[in-house]
């Protein structure tokens, strides 16, 4: 602090007055540093969520193949019954090939979540973030077409970047149904699944609009090359369905992409055993939420529990809430939180699938559940690009 009546050596004051000079013409708003964005948050239950806040909720999964990402989308309309078949996976370590699928088989869970223990990693990601899986669900039971839609439109966005390409384990195909263009993700081989490993902001930028969901992104160091996408282990589901197993395109859920819908097979769910006591015996339908499954979660909206208020277990008997849902902060409903995002950095032009170390991700476990389908049909509502060229 300069003092009145003190020595100022010369040096010092011809400085200082040069600085008070260079900052009095610059307004003062100017000289401050701008204040750090605002983490994304959750919106409020029963909230629609925009086609913005959709494309990044459904970011973490959207490059999945289309078997499996159908599946995980009816599975997170169940959160609780993915937490106990978690949480019975891991009190059955041993169980594997046809003894899990046989073990699985008897669980009273919905055939999309009982179908998940296959897919180990997968199983423990949608537990590790519960509230994330329920508010993924809880979007996929609202706005059904608009999930649908905002999963393409994040496909669309990572190969126009470059970042969404073909590779041996994965194949992607631009193609049309019902007139409806859409790109597809498949195995190339009928017989394995390679589960994807990504961080969704190195292949789109941190989240703007819907934090991504608390999991553990695979690190740099087991990048090859600086690219962005890998898979595990693959693995062959034929192991654990025996000689009459048919390929992926056979699998009990695959998306109806003309109509942003997903369809069910249920001669897949009745020929291994599935609990498909609700559905037809052959045949494929379109899905519909069964609430009997649903396990005493709240359902977001009005209109939803309007439709699903016959759920048995809601009315008379919810089941303990796990572990994941007790500890949540706050007091929170099951499946609402408010989190920050800590963005990692960004890179340019690599591609999505490919480059990652095989062999770190999945171990192979299988089992059956039970879904129920219906109608759904409405169009789809167009995704409003984003602003500021994120994406």
């Amino acid at each position: 602090m300069i003092r009145y009546g003190s020595a100022v050596p010369k040096a010092t004051a011809v400085l200082l007055i040069g600085l008070w000079i260079v900052n009095a013409g610059s307004p003062v708003w100017a000289q401050q540093p701008p204040p750090p964005a605002a983490p994304p948050t959750v919106p409020p239950p029963g909230q629609t969520l925009t086609p913005d806040q959709l494309n990044d909720l459904v970011a973490p999964i959207a490059l999945y193949p289309d078997e499996l990402l159908s599946q995980i989308l009816v599975a997170a309309t169940y959160p609780l019954e993915v937490v106990e078949a978690y949480q019975w996976k891991l009190r059955n370590p041993t169980l594997s090939g046809p003894a899990l699928t046989q073990a699985a088989q008897q669980q009273n869970w919905d055939a999309s979540v009982q179908a998940l223990v296959m897919f180990p990693d997968v199983l423990k990601r949608l537990n590790d973030d519960v509230h994330w899986t329920t508010n993924l669900g809880n979007a996929f039971l609202a706005q059904q077409q608009d999930v649908m839609n905002a999963v393409q439109v994040m496909r669309q966005r990572a190969q126009q970047a470059g970042r969404l390409q073909s590779t041996p384990q994965i194949n992607v195909a631009t193609t049309t149904q019902n007139g409806v263009p859409y790109i597809g993700i498949e195995p190339v081989d009928p017989n394995i699944m390679y589960v994807p490993m990504y961080d969704p902001a190195w292949i789109w930028g941190p989240p703007l609009w819907y934090p991504y969901p608390l999991w553990i992104w695979p690190p740099r160091s087991v990048l090859v090359g600086g690219l962005y996408f890998g898979f595990g282990i693959g693995i062959n589901v034929g192991f654990f369905f025996g000689a009459g197993w048919h390929g992926w395109g056979g699998w009990g859920w695959h998306p109806g992409w003309g109509a942003r819908t997903i369809i069910v097979n249920n001669t897949f769910i009745h020929q291994y055993n599935f609990n498909g006591a609700r559905l037809a015996a052959h045949g494929t339908t379109v899905w519909a939420h069964d609430p009997v499954h649903r396990g005493g979660v709240p359902y977001a909206t009005p209109a939803l529990r309007e439709q699903y208020r016959g759920n048995v277990r809601q009315a008379v008997a919810p089941r303990a809430v796990p572990e994941g849902a007790r500890n949540a902060p706050g007091g929170e409903r099951f499946g609402n939180r408010t989190m920050p995002s800590s963005p990692a950095p960004r890179e340019e032009n690599r591609g999505a699938f490919g480059g990652m170390q095989n062999g770190s991700a999945a171990g192979t476990h299988s089992e059956h559940g039970y879904s129920s389908m219906g109608p759904s049909r409405s169009a789809p509502r167009a995704a409003a690009p984003r602003g500021g060229g994120r994406r």
